[in-house]
């Protein structure tokens, strides 16, 4: 691909990884990814803002050749992660006069991580500027979004806010903006949950600074770009700051059919009794779907037969992956089944210690469930809809 206009002064200079299917070894990619770099060109200097992942160093090469770029004047690092940091060093070695641009916390991490001279790093602070001429860089701190160092970028004159991960999606697309607001939508939710969810209360607050700030553009480094701001910033207010969901999540694996009759009849009940029931089989290994669903979720019930005494190895996992992720859930609890005993419960509720929630009484099946059992869930699910009605979930 060429370079692609932003807006006048700005052109996106990234690189689309159609192949790529999973990040980090660990969070798929069902639909790729972007790293969007851009270039800043005013009247008197130029400034790269962001890089690419090193395996795409040869793209952004070929970008700025296309641009015209025979000097840089500035690289900024919004974010010191490899994926838009990794071919930094290699833009410092092909323009040896530019500077490298940073939060005063991404100098030593750029320099452990990529082993960049200090010498060519000049740390900025929160709110600093530098001019380009006509054009201005202004550098908006934004701590544990979703490192200790990020920050993001702002152009006055352009009203563009080049906002690092934040606000961003993997979705490798040839579109520029968004043009398909719902795919945007479910990209942009399963990146947040798998990302940025357990920094929400960050985010409020860095979204409260935000709102100083005239913004027409906002430009992350994964994904489309928002030339209708309000979309994504809408989303991510109900994603952070939003009450849960009438919804449950049933996370959950069956060995040989009981605890598949189980999660059955929880469903059946929860949706005569008008609440959203979401079973998620753990076999399928989508760890960004399950955390995309819990992000506005009322309660968590993990569904788990006994293995050597414990849950199953996938429930455990799900457990320490809403541990880590923190959603805003408010009940839990675990339905399941055993041969002749077993702490699977206790098991699993000392994984979510993270998780402020109640804990509802569990329904643990000696075998395969008979009608007690089945009413047992009846009554769980009875308790669910009236703890989600007195809680005015949305």
């Amino acid at each position: 691909m060429r370079p692609r206009k932003v807006c006048d002064g700005i052109q996106w200079v990234g690189a689309i990884d159609w192949e790529r299917t999973l990040f980090d070894e660990l969070i798929p990619l069902p639909d790729g990814t972007s790293y969007n770099a851009y270039l800043v060109t005013g009247s008197e200097k130029t400034a790269l803002v962001d890089a690419v992942d090193p395996t795409k160093n040869d793209v952004l090469c070929s970008m700025l050749d296309t641009a015209g770029v025979k000097k840089l004047d500035y690289v900024v690092a919004n974010h010191a992660e490899q994926d838009h940091s990794g071919s930094i060093p290699f833009m410092l070695e092909r323009y040896p006069e530019a500077q490298l641009l940073c939060s005063t916390k991404a100098k030593g991490m750029l320099v452990d991580l990529l082993q960049i001279p200090e010498e060519r790093i000049v740390p900025v602070a929160d709110g600093d500027t530098v001019s380009l001429g006509d054009m201005t860089l202004q550098f908006i701190h934004a701590a544990w979004v979703h490192w200790p160092e990020t920050m993001l970028t702002y152009v006055p004159e352009r009203r563009a806010l080049l906002s690092c991960d934040l606000f961003g999606s993997h979705l490798a697309t040839p579109d520029l903006f968004v043009s398909d607001p719902a795919k945007v939508y479910r990209s942009a939710k399963r990146y947040f949950a798998e990302i940025m969810m357990p920094f929400r209360t960050n985010i409020v607050k860095h979204m409260e600074k935000l709102a100083d700030y005239d913004i027409d553009i906002i430009a992350p480094s994964h994904g489309p770009l928002h030339d209708k701001p309000a979309f994504i910033m809408d989303a991510y207010r109900e994603w952070v700051s939003g009450p849960p969901l009438n919804k449950v999540v049933i996370p959950y694996i069956s060995m040989h059919g009981s605890t598949q009759v189980l999660v059955d009849r929880l469903v059946s009940s929860l949706s005569d009794k008008g609440v959203m029931a979401v079973p998620h089989y753990l076999s399928s290994g989508d760890t960004g779907r399950l955390a995309m669903e819990l992000v506005d979720t009322g309660t968590v019930v993990l569904g788990t037969p006994t293995v050597l005494a414990g849950a199953h190895p996938l429930v455990a996992y799900a457990a320490i992956l809403a541990n880590a992720l923190r959603p805003k859930v408010q009940f839990a609890s675990i339905i399941g089944s055993y041969g002749w005993g077993g702490k699977a419960v206790d098991q699993l509720v000392s994984l979510v210690p993270n998780l402020k929630v109640e804990v509802l009484a569990p329904v643990l099946v000696k075998g395969y469930p008979r009608e007690a059992d089945l009413q047992a869930i009846d009554a769980l699910a009875a308790l669910i809809a009236e703890k989600h009605g007195a809680s005015n979930l949305k």
